[in-house]
């Protein structure tokens, strides 16, 4: 099992910045691709970032894209969102979670059934 914590979240005004980090733990933290995935009240969750297993290739939602930076320290089994000019909309729950597959399949790490472990989550809300 790998376990995964999220710390981070917080209040805030529009346009200011956060940065949430993940800390696996139980796994060999540099096999797997690492996520962010954000769920708002009567939405699903939603994919918001991914790193491959070096950090050399990432991928954005569109709604986050120049706002957002993901981010990995494979030494520190941890995993960075970087969140800047935020805005109401971006309010929502916040996990990580941890893919181990053989490729970085854009199509597949959007999805939440593709993913191994999921941390607990933690709350961002932004006040306009």
């Amino acid at each position: 099992q790998m376990q995964l914590v999220e710390s981070g979240g917080g209040l805030v005004q529009t346009g200011d910045s956060l940065r949430l980090s993940c800390v696996a733990s139980g796994r060999t933290f540099s096999d797997y691709s690492m996520s962010w995935f954000r769920q708002s009240p009567g939405r699903e969750r939603e994919f918001v970032a991914s790193i491959a297993w070096g950090g050399s290739t990432t991928h954005y939602a569109d709604s986050v894209k120049g706002r957002f930076t993901i981010s990995r320290d494979n030494a520190m089994n941890t995993v960075y969102l970087q969140m800047n000019s935020l805005k109401p909309e971006d309010t929502a729950v916040y996990y990580c979670a941890a893919q181990r597959r053989p490729v970085f399949d854009t199509m597949l790490i959007v999805q939440t059934s593709s993913y191994d472990y999921w941390g607990q989550g933690t709350q961002v809300t932004v006040s306009s």
